[in-house]
């Protein structure tokens, strides 16, 4: 049973719905790209920064995007929420979500897709706080100014179920107040947030902000694998002027910039992919380089330090009524520095019929035995035999068993930080990344305090309609850490002390898909973002936060790539005629 109840945590709902496409004139496939090709700016990444990064210069200047995916628009599993694990799960070398396994072996997923992480994630919309815009030195009114432009097309207001109305009332109840409403402000209190999921459950990507381009101003390739970047010298300083790129048949490229001093190459490809490039384009540190046979364009040993991943940890809650499937749409910002979150399900499983029967077989999306991501049967053990044994396994469990919901706890700002480093030359492998969860002691008594904070929760008179009475929460946590969530190995069993909470905390740590760093402000870039001791080159993405926004970082990702667009165009930014 514990095998796949946490499949809820990310096939979230399941809504049947038609995926909208994107006939964008500016976006073609690498292969059709000349071999040699001359631009104003060149963004590596077209993804939650990238896109509304791109759409902005585009207005002036000539502008390319080199995509390492495809578009969202071909893939009808990326906008259409039923196939949500489905994505996740996929491992093949095609597939929007590249899977990654940290150090300490927690399972991840890097996005592949034009839009990036804002097309595999369970859209929850929140900006950042004041606080956080002024440690950034932002300027207030811009930021307002880029969240709202970005708003206007991906964000929607969600509507909420009886369940997670149960969870905004059992928050309230127990202190974590005031009562917000509905805002996408980050304010301490419950509050609903916003969704980029709209009322017909079709996801709105970063990729929807490329119309706002000027489509003679842009070009787009997808499937276009940046190799490196190259640099020529002014006097002893090096100038980013170009970088060399593959197409999808392996055939190379190279776009150079303009000669101007404002044009630039951005980097735009992430928390994993633009340190990997700097270190791979001869930018880190120079003895890891060396050992690799790179030549050390600038000696800089924080490149790939500071990656954080905000911790969080879940709770399955089995239910006796029955809940609405639903997204994370309440959230709980306490004081305590642990953002309480719900995710709720009818079933987490569907019925398909068999290619071989005829007959209706349960699919456990991400969790199933004959696709998953985290299935029980490990991949070189997959026969057809193992396969078979575990699915009658699974089909043995009851539905009722699937009916309830999820409450999890994520650390907000977390203290421990880990580095990357690169595990080989190819610019497409995932790097060797280490988040170093809970090594920072105060992180562990967020994670404590939040699990302390879901148990008050369960038991509220709000939520008593949707858990058992007189449950045993002790239990709950034992059945939960049996869940294969990561690779580690589990050891809590029982009790709700400290000790068994912090046991808890470490061996059922997940992601939420919030890692950040290995570009920050102060260590890689200038608070301009400019590459140090770099002319012409930046790093405009979530490598670059020393913190995660808010509690979600995508808002801010994506107000990030329209905010700090080189051009200074916000204040009088006009909306071009062909925006509906």
């Amino acid at each position: 049973m514990a095998f796949f109840i946490l499949t809820g945590l990310f096939v979230l709902l399941s809504v049947s719905q038609q995926a909208r496409g994107q006939n964008y004139t500016f976006m073609r496939e690498a292969t059709h790209a000349p071999p040699v090709a001359y631009y104003d700016y060149i963004v590596i990444g077209g993804g939650t920064a990238g896109c509304p990064l791109a759409a902005t210069l585009s207005r002036r200047y000539r502008v390319l995007v080199l995509e390492r995916g495809g578009s969202p628009y071909d893939d009808d599993r990326v906008l259409n929420m039923a196939h949500f694990a489905d994505v996740l799960s996929d491992t093949s070398a095609s597939s929007p979500s590249q899977r990654f396994v940290s150090e300490e072996g927690v399972i991840n997923s890097r996005p592949r897709v034009l839009g990036g992480g804002s097309c595999l994630n369970a859209g929850f919309f929140s900006r950042a706080g004041a606080g956080y815009v002024r440690a950034a030195g932002w300027d207030a009114r811009e930021v307002l100014s880029a969240y709202r432009w970005v708003e206007d097309v991906v964000a929607f207001q969600p509507e909420l179920g009886p369940w997670q109305a149960a969870v905004r009332r059992g928050l309230l109840e127990t202190g974590v107040v005031p009562d917000n409403g509905f805002t996408y402000d980050h304010i301490p209190g419950t509050k609903v947030g916003g969704s980029i999921f709209d009322p017909e459950g079709r996801r709105h990507t970063a990729a929807d902000l490329l119309r706002y381009s000027r489509p003679e101003g842009i070009d787009v390739l997808l499937r276009a694998r940046v190799a490196r970047i190259l640099f020529s010298y002014k006097g002893t300083k090096p100038v980013a002027r170009g970088v060399v790129y593959r197409d999808s048949q392996g055939i190379i490229h190279v776009a150079y910039l303009n000669q101007g001093d404002a044009n630039e190459i951005i980097l735009s490809a992430g928390a994993l992919g633009s340190p990997q490039l700097l270190m791979l384009s001869g930018v880190g540190p120079a003895d890891h380089l060396r050992s690799y046979g790179l030549d050390v364009v600038v000696d800089n040993s924080e490149v790939g330090q500071g990656m954080s991943d905000n911790p969080m940890n879940a709770i399955f809650v089995p239910s006796p009524s029955p809940v609405e499937l639903s997204l994370i749409q309440v959230v709980g910002i306490t004081r305590f520095g642990s953002y309480i979150e719900g995710a709720s399900g009818s079933d987490w499983t569907t019925r398909t019929a068999s290619t071989s029967t005829g007959t209706p077989e349960r699919s456990f999306g991400m969790f199933s035995p004959q696709t998953g991501q985290l299935s029980t049967v490990p991949p070189k053990q997959r026969t057809p035999e193992a396969i078979a044994r575990a699915v009658e396994a699974m089909s043995r469990v009851p539905d009722a068993a699937m009916r309830g919901g999820f409450i999890l706890e994520k650390v907000l700002g977390p203290q421990s930080a880990g580095s990357l480093a690169l595990r080989n030359l190819d610019p497409d492998d995932n790097p060797v990344v280490s988040f170093n969860y809970f090594a920072h002691p105060d992180d562990l008594r967020r994670c404590v305090a939040g699990i302390e904070e879901i148990e008050r929760v369960i038991r509220s008179r709000a939520f008593a309609r949707f858990a058992y009475p007189n449950f045993a929460f002790p239990a709950m946590l034992n059945v939960t850490a049996e869940f294969p969530v990561n690779l580690m190995r589990a050891n809590v069993r029982g009790g709700s002390d400290p000790v068994a909470l912090e046991r808890f905390c470490r061996d059922t740590v997940m992601t939420i898909w919030h890692y950040h760093g290995g570009c920050q402000v102060g260590r890689v870039v200038d608070r301009d973002y400019r590459v140090l001791g770099i002319d012409a080159l930046r790093v405009i993405d979530g490598s670059t936060f020393n913190a995660s926004p808010g509690t979600n970082p995508q808002a801010t990702v994506m107000m990030l790539g329209r905010y700090h667009s080189p051009l200074n165009l916000l204040p009088n930014f006009e909306q071009p005629p062909w925006i509906n």
